[in-house]
């Protein structure tokens, strides 16, 4: 075949698959502002995705900040820097890690769930069945999770943001010899409301993209129960760039 038709066509799809789910995230968008509005279904998502994901998300998040510590204190004795390790912990936790570490477990759990459950619901042609009640799935099924993954990651990372940080203090009272007293004030000292804020920011974003992903290719699901675990694994890797791409875009921004 011609290479540069097998370019172009690539190309093609790419940005027909880049329309649709621009398309898709605009009538999401309008599903949560318009009514009708179904405050059930908000609040079983809130569950789901904030409320259920809090042991996988502050168990990442622990390790990751003690582990940090570790590894910025290995470094940071080569160039006899090691009282920097506070100050890059809560940095790295609260501007990057927190974020896209809590935003890639919910991929993994939430993204994979809702388009498992929003396949099998196509599959089944319940979606239809929505249709013929007058129920506009967008607003129904679409928007709650949508909305429910901008409200809760924040959050989320918050509390990642905590148990990061302490268990960065934990390793480097115990392991590495900091005085508790010190570490807090170099932590509280280094941190600006900033900092705090621009992390929130990611997390909604994060959460935006990774609740779209899901409900996106769930509800464009094909071909049964094998279409539906086709739409599970594209939606977790599909929100993990957009996730890396986003951060890259918003770190920036906020430089």
């Amino acid at each position: 075949m011609n290479p540069l038709r097998v370019i172009g066509r690539g190309v093609l799809a790419l940005l027909q698959s880049v329309g649709a789910i621009a398309i898709f995230a605009g009538r999401a968008v309008l599903g949560v502002v318009r009514p009708p509005f179904f405050p059930g279904q908000l609040m079983g998502q809130i569950m789901q995705i904030g409320f259920l994901s809090l042991p996988v998300v502050g168990l990442t998040a622990l390790f990751t900040g003690a582990a940090l510590a570790l590894n910025i204190y290995t470094g940071g004795a080569r160039f006899n820097a090691e009282s920097f390790v506070p100050n890059i912990v809560a940095l790295g936790i609260v501007r990057e890690l927190g974020p896209v570490i809590a935003a890639l477990m919910l991929a993994g759990r939430v993204s994979s769930g809702i388009a498992a459950e929003i396949g099998a619901m196509r599959a089944t042609e319940q979606i239809d069945a929505l249709k013929t009640l007058s129920t506009d799935p967008m607003r129904y099924l679409i928007a709650p999770r949508v909305l429910a993954g901008v409200i809760t990651l924040p959050i989320l990372v918050l509390i990642a943001d905590i148990v990061g940080i302490y268990g960065g203090f934990v390793v480097g009272v115990n392991s590495l010899g900091f005085d508790p007293s010190v570490y807090v004030r170099n932590t509280w000292d280094i941190l600006e409301r900033w900092d705090v804020i621009s992390g929130l920011i990611k997390a909604a974003v994060f959460g935006f993209l990774l609740t779209l992903m899901g409900c996106y290719h769930g509800y464009h699901a094909q071909g049964g129960a094998e279409g539906v675990g086709r739409a599970a694994t594209h939606a977790v890797v599909s929100a993990a760039v957009l996730i890396f791409a986003a951060n890259f875009l918003l770190t920036s921004l906020f430089v």
